[in-house]
Order: C-alpha cells, then sequence, then structure tokens
C-alpha cells in the first residue's frame, strides 16, 4: 500500500548560515588597527539558525530558513526547510533551513568576458615614395599607379581604428574626467556615512554596537578618501553597512535597511571590481542580495534579487570550492527562487538546489543545517510530484522517505534543536521503521566480493543504526535484527546474508568497475575487505551514500543512541 504524506500542515524551517545575532556570517578583511575594535561588535559570525516557518518552503539564513511542513512548527531553521544558515517560512511543506554562511560567500555565476585589448597586432607602416628620380620634387603631388584606388590590409585598418581611438582613450584620462569620478566617489562616500550616522539601535547594546560600526566606518571611508583602490576598506565597509542594516527596526523608514543593504551591495561590487579574486565579498554580497530579495515576498523584483545572489554564491563557490556554507546557501536561494518562477521552470531548479545541498553535506558530513535543509526540499519535490501526478524518475513515496531519513540525521546530530524534533515528529511515520532505510541493491554470493555477474542476486536490503544488512528472500520486510557476527556476511539459520557493520567501515564511495555488473556500483571498504554492490540507478545511489555516510557520521560522533532511538522508540 503506498504511503501517504502526512495530513496536517507541516511547517518546515531552512537554515541559513547567520552569525551570532541571526545574521548571516560575514568573514572580514579587517586592517590591524581596527580588527579587535570591529570583531567585538561582529561577534555574530558564527553560523545561526533561522527563524522557524512553513513547512514546503525552504529557508535562508538572514530569514530565508522556514520550509512548511504539514503542522510543524519550523526554527530559525526551517523544519523541514533546508537550512543554510538562515531560514523562511512557507506553505504545507518542508522547507530547507539557511546555514550560517560557513564562511561569507555570496551567490556565484561568472562568465568570462574577451576584450579587444587583449589582442594585440604588430603593424608596421609603409611609406609611399615619390617615383620621381630627379632632385626637385614636382610642384603639385601626383598620385603613383593605383595609389588612389589600393587595397589596405588588415594591419593597417586595425593600426588606424587603433589610432581614432587614441584621442578618446586621452580624454578619459584627462585631469577633468579624473577628478569628476573623485568627486562622484566622495559624494557616494558621504551618502553612506549619512545612512550610517542616522541608524539608531532598539535597544542600549544595539546603540553601543552601533556607535562601534561608526567608528569603523569613518575609518574606512578615510582609507577610501586616501587610496581609491583599497578594495579591502571598500569590504569591510560593506561588511559595516551591512551589519549596521541588522540593527535598524522592522518599522523604520529613515533609514530603511533594505537602503543600507543597497549601499552594501554598491561597496561589494567595487570591492570585487578592484579584487576579482575575494570570495568573501561574493558571499557576503549575496547574502545582502538575499536579504534584500525576502523583503519583497514573491515578486518579479525579488525573482531578479534571487537570481543575482545565486550567481554571487555560486561565483564565491568557484573561487573557493571548500565552503559548505556558501553551497547550502546557495541551495537555499535556488529553493526560494523555485517558489517564485513559473512551473515549467521549478524542477530544474529544484533538482539544482538539490544538489547544492548534497555537495555540501559531501564537504561536511556532520553540517546538520545542509541535511536538514535537504530533507526539506525533497519533501517539497514529493509534494509536487504527487500533485503533478507523479514522475518518471522517482515516486513521491520514494521522495518522502528520502526526506524523512535526512531529518532523522540532522535530528541526530542535533538533538536540542526544536526545529528539527518538531520535523521530525512529522515525517517519522513514512520511515521504513525499525529500519532507516530499505531498498533493493544486487549483490554477490555472501562471503564472495568478485564473483561471476550471473551469480550476482538482486535482493533486499536495509540499514539501521548498526549495519546494513540483505534481508532473506523469504524474509524481506520483516528482516530480523541481529546484534553480532562479523562485517561481512553473517548466517541467519542455514542462509548467508551480506552484513556490513557500520563500526567496520573505512569508507563508503561510488565506483564503476567492468567486474560489476551493469549499474551504479557502490563500494564499502571495511576493516575485514570490501563490499561490492550495485544500485539500480545513480540517483538512487547517491541516497544510499549519503544515508550510509550519515549513519557512520552519528556513530562517530557518539549519537548512535539518538538515531536508535528514533528508528527503535
Amino acid at each position: 500500500m503506498a504511503l501517504q504524506p502526512p495530513n496536517p500542515i507541516l511547517v518546515l524551517h531552512c537554515h541559513w548560515f547567520y552569525g551570532i545575532n541571526s545574521k548571516p556570517y560575514k568573514t572580514s578583511f579587517f586592517p590591524t588597527s581596527t580588527f579587535l575594535l570591529y570583531r567585538l561588535c561582529f561577534v555574530s559570525s558564527l553560523p545561526k539558525p533561522l527563524t522557524p516557518s512553513k513547512m514546503p518552503e525552504p529557508e535562508s539564513n538572514s530569514n530565508p530558513e522556514t520550509v512548511p511542513i504539514p503542522n510543524a512548527e519550523p526554527e530559525s531553521e526551517p523544519i523541514p526547510k533546508p537550512e543554510t544558515e538562515t531560514e523562511s517560512d512557507s506553505n504545507p511543506k518542508l522547507q530547507p533551513e539557511p546555514a550560517q554562511p560557513e564562511q561569507s560567500q555570496p551567490s556565484l555565476e561568472s562568465g568570462s568576458d574577451v576584450n579587444g585589448s587583449d589582442l594585440t597586432v604588430t603593424e608596421t607602416e609603409t611609406e609611399t615614395r615619390s617615383n620621381d628620380t630627379g632632385t626637385n620634387p614636382s610642384p603639385h603631388p601626383q598620385l603613383k599607379k593605383d595609389e588612389g584606388s589600393r587595397t589596405f590590409t588588415m594591419r593597417e585598418l586595425l593600426h588606424g581604428l587603433k589610432n581614432d581611438s587614441e584621442p578618446d582613450k586621452e580624454d578619459a584620462e584627462s585631469p577633468f574626467s579624473e577628478e569628476a569620478h573623485q568627486q562622484l566617489q566622495i559624494e557616494q562616500n558621504n551618502a553612506a556615512m549619512d545612512l550610517i550616522n542616522s541608524v539608531v539601535g532598539v535597544d542600549e547594546e544595539g546603540r553601543s554596537r552601533q556607535r562601534i560600526l561608526t567608528f569603523a566606518a569613518r575609518r574606512y571611508a578615510t582609507a577610501i578618501e586616501r587610496n581609491p583602490d583599497d578594495y579591502d576598506a571598500l569590504y569591510n565597509w560593506a561588511l559595516v553597512l551591512q551589519e549596521s542594516a541588522d540593527n535598524v527596526s522592522p518599522d523604520s523608514t529613515s533609514p530603511s535597511k533594505d537602503a543600507l543593504l543597497e549601499e552594501a551591495c554598491k561597496k561589494y561590487d567595487e570591492a570585487t571590481r578592484l579584487c576579482p579574486s575575494l570570495h568573501d565579498a561574493f558571499y557576503n554580497w549575496a547574502i545582502a542580495i538575499s536579504d534584500r530579495a525576502k523583503m519583497r515576498g514573491r515578486t518579479k523584483e525579488a525573482e531578479e534579487l534571487w537570481k543575482q545572489a545565486t550567481k554571487n554564491y555560486e561565483k564565491a563557490v568557484q573561487l573557493n570550492w571548500n565552503s559548505p556554507q556558501a553551497l547550502n546557501n546557495w541551495g537555499l536561494a535556488l529553493q526560494e527562487l523555485s517558489a517564485i518562477v513559473p512551473a515549467r521552470e521549478k524542477h530544474k531548479i529544484v533538482r539544482t538546489a538539490i544538489s547544492k545541498f548534497r555537495s555540501a553535506i559531501q564537504l561536511q558530513f556532520d553540517f546538520h543545517r545542509a541535511v536538514y535543509n535537504l530533507g526539506t526540499v525533497l519533501y517539497g519535490l514529493a509534494e509536487d510530484t504527487l500533485r503533478t501526478g507523479g514522475s518518471q524518475d522517482v515516486s513521491p513515496n520514494e521522495l518522502y522517505s528520502q526526506s524523512a531519513i535526512y531529518i532523522a540525521a540532522a535530528h541526530a546530530l542535533k538533538p536540542n534543536y526544536s526545529v528539527y524534533s518538531s520535523a521530525l515528529r512529522l515525517v517519522r511515520s513514512v520511515l521504513p521503521l525499525p529500519h532507516l532505510k530499505v531498498g533493493y541493491l544486487t549483490a554477490p554470493p555472501a562471503g564472495k566480493a568478485i564473483a561471476p555477474h550471473n551469480d550476482w542476486k538482486r535482493s533486499e536490503f536495509f540499514l539501521d543504526h548498526e549495519r546494513l544488512q540483505q534481508i532473506p528472500r523469504d524474509e524481506q520486510r520483516q528482516a530480523p535484527q541481529i546484534h553480532s557476527g562479523r562485517s561481512i556476511d553473517s548466517v541467519n539459520g542455514d542462509k548467508k546474508t551480506i552484513k556490513v557493520d557500520i563500526a567496520d567501515i573505512i569508507s563508503v564511495s561510488a565506483c564503476a568497475d567492468l567486474t560489476l555488473p551493469p549499474g551504479a556500483g557502490l563500494s564499502i571498504d571495511t576493516v575485514h575487505g570490501s563490499v561490492f554492490l550495485v544500485v539500480d540507478s545513480w540517483e538512487s545511489l547517491d541516497g544510499w551514500l549519503d544515508a550510509i555516510r550519515l549513519v557512520y557520521t552519528i556513530y562517530v560522533r557518539g549519537k548512535s543512541d539518538v538515531l536508535a532511538g528514533i528508528i527503535t522508540g
């Protein structure tokens, strides 16, 4: 009988990667003289969950972290919403939870520009000499034969274009033009300082913090006046503007939070123009854009801002691939975007978001925010699939089950997090209890790592907090709980079955080898040797790899008892 999704409205929260003050983490490049001072007010750089929201929608850090789940209560990091270290709200669907930006990293997307100036042409000038051999030149200039209609070479044409452009170049670099640019920059700096000076904290702590931010802003403004190309000062000034926006009360109109964030974006833009490899600036820039997008709901303007945020996160990841927080926030931004775009574009964007969360987990398996957010986005995909009549790839029931696995794992990694606890109560019923995962794998005879392809048989396996084990054919769906035995195979009556204890695992990976039957290969290295299995599809392989790795990570973190309580309690 097919599993049915939970009836109540599940409110899942997305988790964005935020700092102490529930703001996205922002890295900084403060000069030594002001670093300590600035840090006093930016302790919020650590990851922080978002606020709760409704279930089927993902959340993000500054407030992108709520994901609706049927009758569930999300946290600052959405409960079934994907989590980045920020959170947001949604409908009855699991929502991602924003993770505290592992390091500020804006959305990314980049292309390469090719300028004509990259191509240099070596030219030689030709001179036309008079045909007269006499010593006295003719009083009237005369054209040589064919000179009036001669064909010019490409070199000559390019040289002519180059020379024609020189006056424009000189004009652009003229003192007047430079002075005008400096004047414009001074006006922009003054406008930014006016915004910061007008910010008043909502309480004494906020006012004290804002005084420090204002002092830091003056230092950066002075540094930029001395050296307009100081990208570190521009970057840090952008951080000050972004942090000042957090001190603005929600109902404030002068200054508005959006105005401060917009000014911060301008500084990030200028800093990255001067230093295109400044990945932290791209990351924090993406967070600022995401905050602006959240203020605009599900409008066309918000859609454009979310697209900009994803591009900056992409750029940040390109410049610093080892950033699970950036990948997590990128996934959350995509999840938010998927809720706005036309239905025909949604599926592709959701699939991309899933890949970003999964990449974040593969970089850091105990990154519970990304684990949770992946669960919420899968939950939302399951609901969409069920509503539209199913999918050729994966059934809604399988998606619900996958979603529950990630949410259960997130809870096991962070058992005291109420967002995860609430989400788990809503999805636990779709787990194949008393196991975490049950599915079919093609395996060789027990005890033989390699065997002729004809000897490999497709059979059912289960995974729980202690082991991955093959279920005898006559006992499928009722696998016995065995608490002792070797890691590779055990005897169940007179039947041998493949069994891998979690404690014996060394590594788990995908593999492709001609010695394996057709399909997606799965290799598990243990202290007793290697076990090879074949999954039906590469997409299903991702689910098995994640599940085994997460159970192992939970075991290493000493939280196996929590997972055991989830699936057996």
